[in-house]
């Protein structure tokens, strides 16, 4: 596993080498930074050649124009990439869903640019995985996928809290995001987690979720940021004074909180615990800082109602003078604040709801600080390792008092706390524990990856050609009558295939459904082809694994209504539906009586009175297919040379019959076998169309020696290899 080339996806939020915003919204947390520094550790491995972060370019005056700079360098050999996805301002991760497919678009020009394809894509969160998801389905490279957080176990705590189904419906799109994940964790070869619950109770609510191809890897933490006080490391006295301007009495126990303003984070709780606690409000301090804010009401209303909630209920304690809550702090400040707390015999509390890591929890212990935190999620495993404080139930304020009173009480017992989690992160924490461990599961996944593709070749009997976004040419065929027909010219045909470069890719074009096109394809021994366009360009798949282009599926679907479609052709003479195996999710297929349908254009003008866009293909006088209106076979062949960043003139595409037309035509080169039907003979004279005077593969053979295309051998070497 020499010179693995690693590429990371993690789309939301605001994603930078150095200063990163954590917490300025509920977008930009603790995953911004563990993918952060895991392309940073990976990349300082010596079997790791390369580390791209893939993540959404923003240019947007109220952030950062940072975030605008295309590339990043993050170290010797990782970068962070930023492409363009959607509209250039800033976005919640809610409102990026219907922009998902063009930046796989765009991330496969990107890839075509590097010469070389990642061994392994590894997504972070639901909508990175569904982009993670179609890269993999289309290049044939296994997915990594980290979840962070899971739409399922948020929906149902979201709904135990009271709120409305369709509401959390309108701001969180869980449909989509739950549906994605399913469709993620049926895909992904190997689901990181970070915890052996995380693992069983929150990925186990999903039905393809598959334990067996799951690992738990505790996150790394950079602990050379986090360290106890000492006097080895200088007085942070900006630290002291962002927290200390709120206290009366500011040299007590500093009872500390760092998390994002959420509801799930349980805040109010902790103010409660010391509203109720005499004890707690006579010898301690509390600092919550909950990222930053210029004005709450400026936040967003889910933020805004947390922080003002916070003052409400600081307010109804009469808690001032005892609560700091600073609007404003800089990332590198975080180190400091739990050193101030350490400092002063403190405690760190984390009393979220629920909590799938905890990476606030490692940061403490790192620091010498003693932790009370919730026993929902990661926080058992990491007090298993650390032994340095309490779980408590989050839901039970009286408990999570009584916890801290207990953490303060005993010097002797907060001392060895202290230590023990100091030895803990160092033991199980640390960034080279967690690579060691992430290099040693892929070291196994990429020799499985590699038996499975052996095997395929050895059943596919393909040969050894380069995946679609390094080629540099695409030959698109017809199947019936064009490339199938005749045996002897078929055999000539792939033996001049054989020998072309291997950067020539090779598809098929067909009206056929894809079962049926890769039947007849195997009973004429035809190598499985690269690219399968099927039902009339309805469908895209690739290779031998029938990849299907979901991002296709999505583009097609624009103004496509079946059910309504079938009902008006009902009052057409002449059609007759096709069996059901021949009718597909965006296609009717139906035969045709030629002498009792009415023209072609009064059946379109027929379902244009009724509001309906169809694209209609009537071939050979017999068959009329209709598919949504930007479907088609000459339209899924400009989808490729665009989504492969591919000239057109890149294509040569052969075909026969009617329902080739559309993708002889324009700026592709094109050629129509001698046994064409008559439709095409109006394309006589079109200077990017050869009529070849041989039939069937060997007229496919003959207008690839016209064009020159993909190799320089002539119609009568490749004929003569077969003598």
């Amino acid at each position: 596993m020499n010179e693995l080339y690693i590429l990371m996806l993690s789309l939301h939020g605001l994603i930078r080498g150095s200063d990163l915003e954590l917490g300025r919204d509920a977008d930009t947390g603790g995953q911004i930074l563990y993918v952060v520094e895991l392309a940073r550790s990976l990349a300082r491995q010596q079997q790791v050649t390369k580390v791209d972060l893939l993540t959404r370019r923003i240019e947007d005056p109220t952030v950062s124009s940072e975030y605008a700079r295309p590339v990043e360098t993050l170290g010797k050999h990782a970068r962070i990439i930023r492409l363009p996805c959607g509209p250039r301002r800033y976005l919640r991760k809610e409102s990026l869903w219907p922009h998902l497919d063009q930046l796989v678009d765009r991330a496969l020009l990107f890839l075509r640019e590097q010469k070389r394809l990642p061994d392994v894509i590894h997504s972070h969160y639901a909508d990175a995985g569904y982009v993670g998801m179609q890269l993999s389905q289309l290049l044939g490279i296994p997915q990594v996928h980290t979840g962070h957080s899971l739409g399922r176990s948020k929906h149902q705590r979201l709904l135990a809290q009271g709120r409305k189904p369709q509401a959390l419906e309108r701001q969180f799109n869980f449909r989509r995001r739950i549906a994605t994940e399913e469709a993620v964790l049926q895909n992904a070869s190997l689901i990181i987690t970070s915890t052996p619950q995380e693992s069983a109770e929150q990925y186990g609510l999903y039905t393809n979720y598959h334990p067996e191809r799951a690992i738990v890897i505790p996150p790394g933490t950079d602990i050379s940021r986090f360290a106890p006080p000492s006097r080895h490391i200088p007085h942070e006295p900006e630290v002291t004074r962002i927290i200390d301007r709120f206290l009366t009495h500011p040299r007590q126990p500093l009872v500390l909180a760092i998390c994002r303003p959420e509801i799930r984070k349980n805040l109010g709780a902790l103010i409660a615990a010391f509203g109720h606690s005499a004890k707690l409000r006579e010898q301690a301090n509390l600092a919550i800082v909950a990222g930053n804010r210029d004005d709450i009401r400026a936040l967003d209303d889910a933020q805004s109602e947390v922080m003002t909630d916070l003052l409400l209920d600081i307010d109804r304690y009469d808690l001032w003078g005892k609560v700091a809550l600073p609007k404003q702090h800089k990332p590198a400040d975080i180190p400091g604040f739990y050193r101030l707390a350490a400092r002063r015999r403190g405690v760190f509390v984390n009393p979220a709801l629920t909590e799938p890591f905890g990476l606030t929890l490692i940061e403490a212990a790192a620091s010498g600080l003693p932790v009370v935190v919730t026993e929902d999620g990661g926080p058992r495993d990491i007090l298993a390792h650390c032994k340095n404080g309490l779980l408590v139930n989050p839901t039970d304020v009286g408990a999570i008092a009584a916890a801290i009173e207990y953490v303060l009480a005993e010097p002797s017992r907060w001392q060895r706390w202290a230590r023990s989690g100091i030895a803990g992160v160092k033991n199980h924490y640390t960034w080279d524990a967690h690579v060691r461990k992430y290099l040693s599961a892929l070291s196994r996944l990429l020799h499985h990856e590699r038996k499975r593709i052996r095997r395929n070749i050895a059943i596919h009997q393909r040969s050894q050609r380069h995946p679609l976004p390094l080629v540099s040419q695409m030959l698109i065929s017809d199947i019936d009558n064009t490339l199938l027909g005749d045996r002897a010219a078929l055999r000539r045909f792939l033996a001049m295939l054989r020998a072309t470069p291997p950067n020539l890719g090779f598809g098929v074009a067909t009206g056929r459904t894809l079962d049926s096109a890769v039947k007849i394809l195997r009973e004429w021994n035809v190598p499985v082809p690269d690219v399968f366009i099927t039902a009339v360009g309805s469908e895209i798949n690739y290779g031998p694994e029938l990849r299907p282009d979901v991002g296709w599926q999505n583009f097609i679907k624009h103004l496509w209504r079946r059910d309504a479609v079938e009902n008006a052709l009902r009052a057409v003479p002449g059609l007759t539906l096709q069996p059901l195996e021949n009718q597909r999710e965006f296609k009717l297929s139906y035969n045709v009586e030629s002498a009792q349908l009415p023209p072609i254009s009064e059946v379109r003008s027929l379902l244009r009175e009724q509001n309906l866009s169809v694209q209609l293909i009537y071939s050979r006088q017999a068959y009329l297919d209709v598919l949504p209106v930007r479907a088609s076979k000459g339209r899924a062949i400009r989808y490729l040379a665009y989504k492969w960043g591919l000239p057109l003139r890149a294509f040569l595409v052969a075909g026969d019959s009617g329902n080739d037309h559309e993708m002889l035509i324009g700026d592709t080169l094109g050629v129509v076998v001698s046994n064409h039907s008559p439709e095409l003979s109006s394309l006589r004279g079109n200077e990017q169309i050869y009529f070849a005077r041989t039939s069937y593969a060997d007229g496919i053979a003959e207008g690839m020696a016209h064009y020159k295309f993909g190799t320089s051998i002539t119609l009568e070497t490749a004929n003569d290899s077969e003598v």
